[in-house]
């Protein structure tokens, strides 16, 4: 896909970040948006910007993408309001702290259904009616987590290595039978959004010599790359087809350690944190 004009993209997490950037950038690229969020007012918000950007058509829907149903219901209102829909963009995401250990369940299984099953609800609801257009991609949102693991990030790094290995294989099915359609897997590194203040943090992380109450800001620090440069890599990788896009500095050079130190990284990581925990 060379061009977005008066194409219609389907964006989930649309209500702020990542999400509300490349719904602008479409908009501003004259491609018709369908943006959902579980925050209806992030979502307005991110409708008034979209639609001062350009010329598109933007509908909007309140929508938990853990909930199978409603994502299915969401992919057959979008073709019905618009058409057609050629993009997809699973991006709704949420983070947790927590050690194995003292993490609840509860917590577990509300990350998963939105980080994971929520890719799954969407590509699955969508991937019919991409074909149909004759001209369509998926973009799945994983991390710079989905390439290497930390303490206290096993749940949101179980998610996005899922992410990543679930939209490997879709793509690789999507080569092989050439159905017009084809996927990219994003991994961003520390972007510049809302995702850490309002992940949830768990008092178990201060085996680890973390703070609960300050994780969560301290985790924020290292942010560097904002999501409107975020939006415009991840746009371009879609015109070029990219099968796995890194996003940010820190992304790369990570990536680039995690190969060269598979395991030594996981020896170098701890330490690293628990100098940061007690500076």
């Amino acid at each position: 896909m060379k061009q977005f004009q008066n194409k219609v993209a389907a964006i989930t997490g649309a209500g702020s970040g990542i999400g509300r950037e490349i719904a602008i950038q479409l908009a501003s690229a004259g491609c018709h948006l369908a943006l959902s969020d579980i925050n209806e007012a992030g979502l307005a918000e991110t409708k008034e910007l979209a639609e001062r950007a350009g010329d598109a058509r933007v509908t909007t829907q309140k929508l938990d993408v853990a909930d199978r149903e409603a994502v299915f219901a969401w992919a057959e209102r979008v073709v019905a309001d618009h058409g057609q829909v050629n993009l997809i963009f699973n991006n709704a995401g949420v983070a947790l702290g927590a050690t194995v250990e003292g993490m609840a369940i509860g917590d577990f299984e509300w990350l998963m259904n939105i980080n994971f099953w929520g890719v799954v609800h969407g590509t699955q609801a969508f991937l019919p009616h991409l074909k149909a257009s004759g001209e369509g991609h998926i973009v799945n949102i994983s991390s710079l987590f989905g390439l290497l693991a930390v303490p206290s990030q096993s749940a949101y790094n179980a998610a996005k290595y899922a992410v990543r290995g679930f939209t490997e294989s879709l793509r690789q099915e999507l080569d092989m039978t050439d159905c017009g359609v084809s996927a990219t897997t994003v991994h961003p590194g520390g972007i510049k959004t809302a995702i850490a203040r309002s992940a949830r943090q768990d008092a178990s992380i201060r085996a680890l010599g973390l703070d609960e109450t300050t994780a969560s800001k301290d985790f924020e620090k290292h942010f560097i790359t904002t999501a409107d440069k975020a939006a415009r890599i991840i746009l371009r990788a879609v015109q070029r087809n990219s099968r796995r896009v890194l996003v940010g500095p820190d992304a790369v050079l990570l990536d680039k350690m995690q190969r060269l130190m598979p395991t030594l990284y996981q020896r170098l990581t701890p330490i690293l944190m628990k100098r940061s925990g007690k500076s």
